[in-house]
């Protein structure tokens, strides 16, 4: 498996893609539905995974009614959650050291709010590392439109049919696709069907995507 053409940078995603967060936010959404009075099956919560925090509003009222209390679900999401820290997902830190040895700048595209980034870039040490950052909040339209990857490239200075786009999500592949992007998709919660197969060379982990880069 090759790229069609040698990127001249790396966009990642956040969530499931450079860190191991999906687990912690599918336990925190559990709790806080159990909270509240609701049940939250495996299905509902996967229609969630890479969507940004407005799209997931209007998923859950579409769950559970117009009625559904979405600030206390938020509030209790967090409280849950608390100080934690999810951890990198395996590979992260080999692929950014290879990134550096090749001169290939790399940024992040997420639908995750600054905040979380800053906590989980500051735990990890990779405040100094991305040469750009787009938030949800740095967004009009947030995953599975384009405007992320291509908010990202131009922060980059780098055409996005240049860039490398590194995902897990149907979502955030659909958007890295729709920007023009070179998609690898990395599996974590939802797995690759036909479609994703078809916009994104799929690979198993992060150490895959090493001989890609090679």
């Amino acid at each position: 498996m090759t790229l069609p053409r040698k990127p001249l940078a790396v966009v990642f995603d956040l969530d499931g893609t450079l860190i191991d967060s999906e687990a912690l936010v599918k336990e925190a959404h559990f709790a806080a539905c159990g909270q509240l009075g609701f049940a939250m099956s495996e299905a509902q919560f996967l229609s969630l995974v890479g969507m940004h925090r407005e799209a997931n509003d209007t998923q859950l009222r579409l769950y559970y009614g117009d009625d559904f209390p979405l600030e206390d679900f938020i509030a209790a999401t967090r409280a849950h959650v608390g100080e934690r820290v999810a951890p990198l997902k395996p590979g992260a830190v080999e692929v950014m050291d290879a990134l550096d040895a090749l001169a290939l700048p790399y940024g992040l595209a997420t639908s995750s709010r600054r905040p979380w980034v800053e906590r989980h870039f500051a735990a990890h040490g990779l405040t100094a590392r991305f040469r750009a950052v787009v938030t949800r909040q740095d967004c009009i339209e947030g995953k599975p439109h384009p405007e992320p990857y291509l908010n990202a490239s131009r922060l980059l200075r780098v055409a996005p049919e240049n860039v490398l786009a590194l995902e897990d999500s149907h979502p955030g592949v659909r958007a890295a696709h729709a920007a023009g992007c070179m998609t690898v998709m990395v599996p974590d919660l939802l797995a690759a069907d036909e479609e994703m197969h078809a916009k994104a060379r799929v690979v198993a982990s992060l150490h895959d995507v090493l001989a890609l880069l090679r």
